[in-house]
């Protein structure tokens, strides 16, 4: 039989992989790099048109070695490395290390580390695409220029050892104007006054929100103008001018992409970019469950699309279906903005199978890795179901010429929150005394005034740095980890 050589970037998808081929196939792994512009100089002919000069990585001699032995009793090899630019770019270098011949080579793709997704990968191989290679050489080489040319100029005017990369100037002139944004706020004084009323006969009370009078919102800046409408209302009736009944909708979020996952985790989880990515990692490339061996549990983690397949689709609707009930399956699928910057290239980051649900593998993995899954399978099961639906009270009470405001509103179908509830405030089931009417008169019980001060803006959290970068179209969401590790390290 033909012996075929599949080579992947990382050891730990060789076991997964190799289980799903058989025995016709060895699998391979060449460790991420193989070749690199050298460390000790610019690497780049810049007098003859750019021209890079690449060398074998240090410490890498010993796997290339290993592979031209498998390559030589290959007839054919498939490079199988991650489907992004970079991934292009590796195999286009090992294509180069390891002087395969064209003939005998092929690039395949897969998007998850399924038996299905493998071995379909099998039926559409194709030739490197030069064009994706030389995107990631271009930006390869743009790195180089500016840490190599730049970096010097910060070691003599400020301090030896720094270093100045292409996101992370960017990233921390960002953080920079945010500081001076903050250190130049001067905060504004303002008030809020609250009236607590009750109705006869009623032990419950409400609290109403000073809103302005009969012309419009009124704003109040200092304590003399606050006393001024007090005394006003003093021994003026509370008068229930409107009740007005309507419907809130709220819509199922997206499923995630690599930069609302890096801030997802970050605010729920408090992962930091770095530790998000390795873990995601680590749930593509395979874990061990018990009575399936090494499963990939998610599908390819660097990706700015919400794009999800037609087969996924229709097992999470059957899912849903058997264990929510065929209420909760959505009709429609919400639509993500599509802007100039996303190049969809692979679909939005979902469990590789909506079945395995994280009570099932909880044996198998560890905490973090658990809570960051549990995260993105939530997430993707309630992208797949319908809004949530409020009913809204809103009450406008009367105390002389001022006006004053009631909101409430109580859930009447949970839809999607009933797996992704991360942001439900208890205020949004609020519910009012049904025997509210126009005419009414409340009791006042008290008036709580509120001094306040506006904020300045907040400084930078990891999240919202990710999402401020991407919101520019700076760098890309997968590659947000190594500056910002670097910036918090070099404090």
């Amino acid at each position: 039989m033909a012996k075929n050589l599949v080579i992947v970037e990382s050891p730990a998808k060789v076991k997964t992989i190799k289980k799903f081929l058989g025995k016709n196939y060895e699998v391979a792994a060449s460790n991420g790099h193989v070749r690199d512009l050298p460390k000790s100089s610019l690497g780049i002919d810049v007098e003859h048109d750019f021209e890079p000069k690449y060398i074998t990585i240090r410490g890498k001699g010993d796997v290339l070695a290993n592979l031209r032995k498998e390559v030589k009793k290959a007839d054919k090899v498939y490079l199988a490395t991650d489907p992004d630019r970079e991934g292009e770019a590796i195999s286009w270098h090992l294509a180069q290390a390891l002087k395969l011949d064209e003939k005998n080579i092929r690039r395949i793709t897969f998007n998850e580390i399924t038996k299905s997704a493998v071995k379909d990968s099998f039926k559409h191989p194709r030739d490197i695409d030069m064009n994706l290679v030389d995107a990631q050489q271009t930006r390869r080489m743009l790195d180089r220029m500016v840490g190599y040319k730049i970096s010097p100029l910060l070691w003599a005017k400020v301090k030896r050892g720094l270093s100045a990369g292409r996101v992370q100037s960017v990233a921390l002139r960002i953080i920079c104007d945010r500081e001076e944004e903050i250190n130049a706020f001067i905060p504004e004084e303002y008030w809020t006054l609250d009236a607590v009323l009750q109705e006869d006969g009623e032990k419950k009370t409400m609290t109403a929100s000073f809103y302005g009078d009969q012309n419009g919102k009124i704003a109040i800046h200092n304590k003399e103008e606050l006393d001024e409408i007090a005394g006003r209302i003093e021994g003026q009736p509370f008068e229930v001018l409107e009740v007005e009944k309507g419907e809130r909708v709220k819509k199922p979020p997206l499923p995630f992409s690599t930069s609302t996952l890096q801030q997802d985790a970050s605010r729920y989880l408090n992962f930091s970019t770095q530790k998000t990515m390795r873990l995601a990692q680590q749930l593509y490339e395979g874990v061990d469950i018990k009575g399936s061996g090494s499963v990939g549990l998610i599908t390819y983690l660097r990706t700015d699309s919400t794009r999800v397949s037609e087969e996924a689709k229709a097992a999470a609707a059957d899912y849903i279906a058997e264990h929510y009930g065929s209420s909760y399956v959505s009709e429609i699928t919400a639509a993500g903005s599509s802007s100039a910057h996303i190049q969809d290239a692979h679909e939005a980051i979902r469990p590789t199978d909506i079945r395995r649900s994280p009570v099932m593998v909880k044996e198998s993995l560890t905490r973090d890795q658990l809570r960051l899954y549990q995260m993105i399978w939530n997430r993707f099961a309630a992208s797949r179901m319908t809004p949530a639906y409020y009913e809204t009270t809103t009450v406008r009470v009367g105390a002389g010429e001022y006006r004053f405001h009631l909101a409430a509103s109580a859930c009447k179908f949970d839809g999607f929150l009933s797996v992704y509830a991360l942001e439900e405030k208890k205020s949004d089931s609020v519910v009012l005394s049904k025997s509210l009417e126009e005419g009414l008169i409340l009791q006042k019980k008290k008036l709580e005034p509120k001094q306040h001060f506006t904020q300045p803006p907040a400084h930078y959290t990891e999240a919202s740095l990710v999402k401020t970068l991407e919101e520019l179209g700076i760098g890309r969401p997968s590659t947000y980890a190594p500056p910002i590790t670097t910036l918090l390290g070099r404090r």
